[in-house]
Order: structure tokens, then C-alpha cells, then sequence
């Protein structure tokens, strides 16, 4: 009997809806809620910058001083940032683009202190991300912090906790979860478009000619003199080892693993980020990473071929994979079903993506390639931006686009990727109880288990659409199988 395939109709309205919903408010959050909001308050946000660097600068300090210009109700108060020719750069920006001259400071603790503020955008190293969004939690304030979310699965946890706890407002900077698609994409998953859902894969493919972190310029201006070493460090918060100064380790710390780990959590985040949203998944159940350093022999650490396999309790496996020495030959973005294949385009700026079916003769189901529009989005990151801003006036953390639940399920997958790939182990994660292992807790062994009991498939949270796509069909010789007990055919039983 064919698998009864379910109505399309919903699917083009959640889609129809989609796109005139986003359409209707613009990158700067001009939305209905928004404005109510404004109309009955005339209290301004007060935002501080921590460790406003290159991403600091270009992405938090100017999208949100495009979104003052544009008429949010913010002021940008404060700059704490440990190289005082950064600090000033970017004063001084804030002062020419609103007007407000900021505070300008080393410490953080003693920007959060005395501005008074509502919020802090945090974008310093991701070693220092946990103690800073922690801290700024607990002083009740609302938090945009850069991808990825801390260094640590632990520390992923934790600001998780925190988060929960505080009821503040949280963004966690993976602009791209701010697209429109990852919704629609999720609402067909969930309503059956692709059967069972069995995986996804993703990439990040870079090449350049010098080495991959290299670019970020070194300047003579960089001295202990200039920049509060001690203070980057962190090492009297035991955040890392106590070295000597040294310029390349400052702005290139992406290829050092006490501060980072290279692709893993630079950009890997980013890809799995969008595919959690999309299938709705969060934590895995079994990690797996590998790769090695093969070309980049410039003193780094991290390895510049990568791959990252998680398995996850729903039955889907996710792949993310990349080299840093080539992106001509990138691997295509997708998700896989039974019935089906979503694929989309490499990167951010897509206006739809491509549903190619499964054959007849395995679906049952009549089904042709389709092309599925969506709302593209010029510019991801003061979307972003602008998504916070709604959240904070609103005063719901839920209505962030990347809330740290989904932040530290994607540091999960990521960071314990780098993990196996430096331990040569496999992990494990008990999800429930937030605990990590290395001990085997019978992964394959419960698969088996399923088949042998004749299971229903598992799916991805919110699946709505019965057994379409999940169920095998029997054929008819299959009744002459099993286990001759003495010497009966059990076919004749």
C-alpha cells in the first residue's frame, strides 16, 4: 500500500506567510511590537562593547550604530577593550556615528559598574566568553555574544544555566540563524516533506596564500604598553597559561588552541548552528572528530583539514567538514530524507533552495523536483542585531533567533569534534543530565536493539506526519525467513 503523502497546502501557506512576514519588518525591527513598545516608553537602551576587536568593531559597534541612525532606541555608552588604540578607534567611531561620547575603559567589571547599562555585546576571545557573560548576567543585564558561545562544552552549560535562571534576553552571534529559511525549512521537515529524516551535511570551505588567521594585520603600535597583556590573558582568572607577550598570539588567536580552536569553533559553528535550527535538533548523543594539519605549517596549532560526525538520539546524523586550503570544490549544503533531499546554497545569501525526490519505485509517491522560494536577507548581521533589539524592548528571551539553548547545543557538536580530533577518542553526551563521556554506553548496541524488536523509527522534534516516509514495506518472499528450529521450515509454520 503507498504511503499517503500529506497536503501540500499547508506548506505553501506557512511558506506564503513566511515570506510577507518577513518582508513586513525590515532589517531595523520596525515591527508592530516594536513600535507599541516604543510609544509607551521613553526609556533608551544603554549598550556597552567588551572586547570590541575586528569582529567587535565591524559587526557589533557598526551594525549597531547604523540601527541608532535608523532609529532604535538605543545609546552605545561604553567601551571596555585591553589595546587602548583599538579603544579610542572605536570611541571615536561611536561619538562621530550617535553623538554620545562613551565611556572608555580596560576593565569590563568597571564599565558594567558605573554606565548604568542594560546590555553589553561581548566580543573578545572565546576563552574569556563564559566569565564575561556570566558576570554580566548576574549584573541583570541583557547579553549579544559573538559565536561561539564559550570554549567549552562545560562552559556552554553553564552560560545555559545562567541564562535560564537570570530570565534576561541572550543572542548568541551566528548572524545566520536570523534567515527566514531555517523556519520554513523546519515546518516541511516536521510536516513530512522528506519522510524520515537521516541527515544533514554542511562545510566551510577557505583557501588563501598565507595561511588561514594570518591575515589579521600585526602592527609595531602592538606592545605591552599599548595592550593590557595580563588582562587578555586572563590568566589570573585561570583562563589561560601565562606566556610572554607576543603580537601573533594577541590578534591571530584563532590557531592557538588555548584560546580557540581554528575552524571548529570559528566556523563550523556557523553551518551546524543552521542545520540545528533547520531539523529542530539540539544536543547529540556520539561525537566523533578528525583531520590533521597537513599544509599549513605556520607554527599554528589547529589542523587545517577538519571533519566533525555527530549521531544524534533521533536517528540523524549530522557532517560538517572542511579544508582551509581550498573552496572551489565545497561540498554541497544539505539535508536528507527517505523520500527526499533539501539542498541549499554555500553561505548566507540564497533566495530558495532545491527539493530533489527520492525514485517512485521506492516512494510510492509521485513527487517532482521543486524549487522553494524564500526571503532573502541583505545583510544577516544587522538582522541580527536588529532581532536582539526586538527581543530586549519585548523583554522575551525566546524570541531571539540564536538563544543560548541553541548556542550550546551547537558547542557541543563542534567543540567535542575538536576534542576527538585532539584525544583520539569518541564522545558520548547524556543530554538529560549534561554529562560527557568517553565510555561507550552501548551506541550501536541500541540500534540493533530497535531493529531486532521491529521499532518504530525516531524522529525530529515536532514530526507531525504519522509514518509517511518511516516505514519499509515487507515484500512477500520475506515470509519464508527465520531460524530453523529443528529442522522446521518456518515457512510451514
Amino acid at each position: 500500500m503507498a504511503p499517503e503523502k500529506p497536503s501540500a497546502s499547508h506548506r505553501r501557506d506557512f511558506i506564503k506567510q513566511s515570506a510577507t512576514a518577513a518582508a513586513a519588518v525590515s532589517v531595523t525591527g520596525l515591527s508592530a511590537q516594536r513600535a507599541k513598545a516604543a510609544a509607551g516608553s521613553n526609556e533608551r537602551m544603554r549598550i556597552g562593547f567588551i572586547g570590541p576587536g575586528g569582529r567587535g568593531y565591524g559587526a557589533h559597534v557598526k551594525s549597531l550604530c547604523e540601527l541608532h541612525a535608523a532609529g532604535r532606541n538605543i545609546d552605545l555608552v561604553g567601551v571596555a577593550e585591553v589595546y587602548s588604540t583599538q579603544r579610542n578607534k572605536v570611541a571615536d567611531h561611536i561619538k562621530d556615528k550617535t553623538g554620545t561620547d562613551p565611556g572608555r575603559y580596560v576593565d569590563y567589571n568597571d564599565m558594567i559598574e558605573k554606565e548604568n547599562l542594560d546590555a553589553v555585546c561581548i566580543a573578545t576571545p572565546d576563552h574569556w566568553h563564559h566569565k564575561q557573560t556570566v558576570d554580566s548576567l548576574k549584573a541583570g543585564l541583557n547579553v549579544y555574544c559573538e559565536k561561539p558561545m564559550t570554549k567549552t562544552v562545560e562552559e556552554a552549560f553553564s552560560v545555559e544555566k545562567h541564562w535560564k535562571e537570570s530570565g534576561k534576553v541572550m543572542q548568541v552571534g551566528v548572524q545566520s540563524t536570523s534567515l527566514p529559511v531555517w523556519d520554513e525549512v523546519r515546518a516541511l521537515l516536521q510536516q513530512g516533506k522528506l519522510g524520515k529524516v537521516l541527515g544533514y551535511q554542511t562545510e566551510f570551505f577557505r583557501n588563501s596564500d598565507m595561511g588561514q588567521w594570518r591575515y589579521y594585520k600585526l602592527s609595531k603600535d602592538m606592545t605591552p604598553s599599548t595592550i593590557d597583556w595580563q588582562r587578555w590573558l586572563g590568566s589570573n582568572e585561570d583562563l589561560a597559561p601565562e606566556m610572554p607577550f607576543d603580537r601573533e598570539v594577541y590578534k591571530q588567536w584563532r590557531r592557538f588552541w588555548p584560546f580557540g580552536s581554528g575552524m571548529f569553533t570559528d566556523l563550523f559553528v556557523h553551518r551546524t548552528t543552521s542545520m540545528l535550527k533547520a531539523t529542530g535538533l539540539r544536543l547529540p548523543g556520539r561525537v566523533t572528530g578528525a583531520g590533521g594539519l597537513y599544509l599549513e605549517y605556520d607554527g599554528r596549532d589547529v589542523p587545517d583539514v577538519a571533519t566533525v560526525v555527530a549521531d544524534f538520539n533521533e536517528g540523524v546524523q549530522g557532517l560538517v567538514t572542511a579544508t582551509m586550503c581550498n573552496e572551489a570544490s565545497r561540498i554541497n549544503q544539505l539535508i536528507r530524507g527517505h523520500f527526499g533531499t533539501f539542498t541549499f546554497g554555500n553561505g548566507e545569501n540564497f533566495d530558495g533552495f532545491d527539493f530533489i525526490p527520492e525514485r517512485g519505485p521506492v516512494t510510492h509517491v509521485r513527487q517532482e523536483p521543486e524549487r522553494i522560494k524564500t526571503e532573502p536577507v541583505k545583510n544577516t548581521t544587522l538582522a541580527h542585531f536588529a532581532n536582539w533589539l526586538d527581543a530586549c524592548e519585548a523583554g522575551e528571551p525566546m524570541k531571539c533567533n540564536n538563544p543560548p539553548d541553541l548556542g550550546a547545543a551547537a558547542m557541543a557538536v563542534v567543540n567535542l569534534g575538536a576534542q576527538s580530533y585532539r584525544n583520539g577518542k569518541v564522545y558520548f553526551l547524556d543530554g538529560e543530565n549534561r554529562k560527557i563521556s568517553t565510555e561507550d554506553p552501548g551506541w550501536a548496541k541500541k540500534w540493533e536493539q530497535l531493529s531486532a524488536a521491529g521499532a518504530e523509527p525516531k524522529h525530529i522534534p515536532g514530526w507531525s506526519a504519522g509514518d509517511y516516509g518511516s516505514k519499509l514495506i515487507e515484500p512477500d518472499h520475506m515470509k519464508y525467513a527465520g531460524p530453523w528450529i529443528d529442522g522446521k521450515d518456518p515457512a510451514e509454520s
